[in-house]
């Protein structure tokens, strides 16, 4: 059945030689707020549609999630409860520890290393431990941009820092020492960067000349004894691997409150993991968050154009083209019978 989408106009890679990844904004966990409409936003990228079903609860009949969180260069252990999206949970970090919430660089899940693979995205295991990064050492690099593409990842924490998510192995950013993963970058060439969502400072990245040299701005995460030094690889994140040791997930959104929601089933496991594919094919991006957002719309949806309308509504921003649609129905339809 053809897609009535002709009014769409393709949208051009983001970054073609440099991933950006967005970590959500937003969190969801379905059952915290009653019927949830499935109207949450996607971490700033796309405007929502609004909720709907019946209003939810009062505040003392709805269940009392509480997480356990430490500072990840050392700290007692504390208890944090009441947060709806990512600048609510860095709020009460700050309140847990007695610093400004906006030194919250980012936050990894069950270790205090900088692991880019257990970042906090849009989804919290409800065993889960969270160890928060705050700012450390700023640093100032003069760098040579020999190449068209300079071997980064970037990625942000719903909260305006954008940081360095993978280096690609001899790149010319690998050979830079100075420069790690989970560095924040705070501006290049002098223009501010704080704010900003990963997509734009990896197209202001991919956009500099080559064969000249930009200065980059850098803070790096507060680190520990034991991982001084320590460079982290910039291998590619395992596709399919689900936060949390519980049986249920807190999941975060940008507008509406955070739901408690059951664990993907496998179908949703296999479809995300090829969507994701796709927008790294089509888009010059990879987010699992924004991949589980589009099955989701799509799972139940009769034809490609209900998915395609679907897509408009909740993620127009995006523009995506015609076929990148087309062929994300068709990875949903052959998850559902079995076929990837």
């Amino acid at each position: 059945m053809p897609l009535g989408l002709g009014r769409r106009k393709k949208a051009s890679p983001l970054v073609e030689n440099e991933e950006a990844e967005p970590i959500r904004a937003g969190l969801n966990v379905s059952g915290l707020d009653g019927l949830d409409g499935g109207g949450g936003g996607i971490g700033g990228l796309g405007e929502g549609a609004a909720s709907e079903g019946l209003p939810p609860p009062p505040s003392s009949l709805r269940p009392r999630l509480i997480f356990h969180t430490q500072l990840a260069h050392g700290s007692p252990t504390g208890r944090i409860e009441g947060f709806s999206n990512v600048r609510e949970l860095y709020a009460k970090i700050g309140e847990a520890f007695g610093i400004p919430p906006i030194e919250v660089m980012f936050c990894t899940l069950n270790t205090h290393k900088v692991d880019m693979e257990k970042l906090l995205g849009g989804q919290i295991g409800l065993e889960d431990f969270i160890f928060a990064h705050i700012k450390g050492q700023r640093k100032e690099i003069e760098v040579y941009k020999g190449e068209d593409a300079l071997g980064l990842t970037i990625t942000d924490n719903g909260a305006g820092y954008a940081f360095i998510k993978r280096i690609r192995e001899g790149s010319i950013i690998h050979q830079i020492q100075v420069i790690n993963v989970g560095d924040m970058i705070e501006s290049i060439n002098g223009h501010g960067l704080i704010g900003c969502r990963h997509y734009e400072v990896a197209k202001m990245l991919k956009e500099l000349p080559r064969g000249k040299e930009f200065t980059i701005k850098l803070t790096e995460p507060l680190k520990a004894f034991d991982m001084i030094s320590q460079r982290s690889g910039g291998s590619r994140a395992g596709s399919g691997v689900q936060l949390g040791t519980g049986r249920g997930t807190l999941r975060l959104r940008a507008k509406g409150p955070a739901t408690v929601e059951e664990l993907p089933s496998a179908f949703e496991e296999k479809a995300i993991e090829k969507v994701d594919d796709l927008l790294e094919s089509y888009m010059g991006i990879r987010d699992s968050e924004l991949a589980a957002t589009m099955v989701e719309l799509g799972k139940d949806k009769k034809n490609p154009d209900e998915f395609a309308e679907a897509l408009d509504e909740t993620l127009g921003d995006f523009a995506f083209p015609d076929e990148f649609v087309f062929d994300v129905w068709g990875a949903i339809g052959d998850a559902k019978v079995g076929r990837l």
